[in-house]
């Protein structure tokens, strides 16, 4: 009912910048309430790293990427992107947007993902 696509990963050396970004499409892509991103490494839970509003206010960031990555959505084009700068080796991982829509209690549709890594 929302399909997402992402694009943009790849790799880069530490210090370096990529943009993500995430294109919704669907019966229900007017539903969407909350864009974000997520990543995970192999053996590891997958973490928060940033989502953003309908009204694009208050977007919020995870500890770790504070300051070095931001966010942003373009509604008209059903849009959300992730530009991520001074990466780290760290930051290395599968990165999958993921929205939530109106009434849901989480993100309920998820990407495929893209990798990006970072070397030192």
């Amino acid at each position: 009912q929302v399909q997402l696509v992402e694009s943009g990963g790849g790799l880069v050396q530490a210090g370096g910048s990529l943009r993500l970004s995430c294109a919704a499409s669907g019966r229900r892509v007017s539903s969407i309430m909350t864009m974000g991103w997520f990543r995970q490494v192999p053996e590891k839970e997958r973490e928060f790293v940033a989502a953003i509003t309908t009204s694009g206010g208050g977007p919020s960031y995870a500890e770790a990427v504070k300051s070095r990555f931001t966010i942003s959505r373009d509604n008209a084009k059903n849009t959300v992107s992730l530009q991520m700068n001074s990466l780290k080796p760290e930051d290395t991982a599968v990165y999958y947007c993921a929205v939530r829509s109106l009434f849901a209690g989480q993100y309920n549709y998820w990407g495929q993902g893209t990798q990006v890594t970072v070397s030192s």
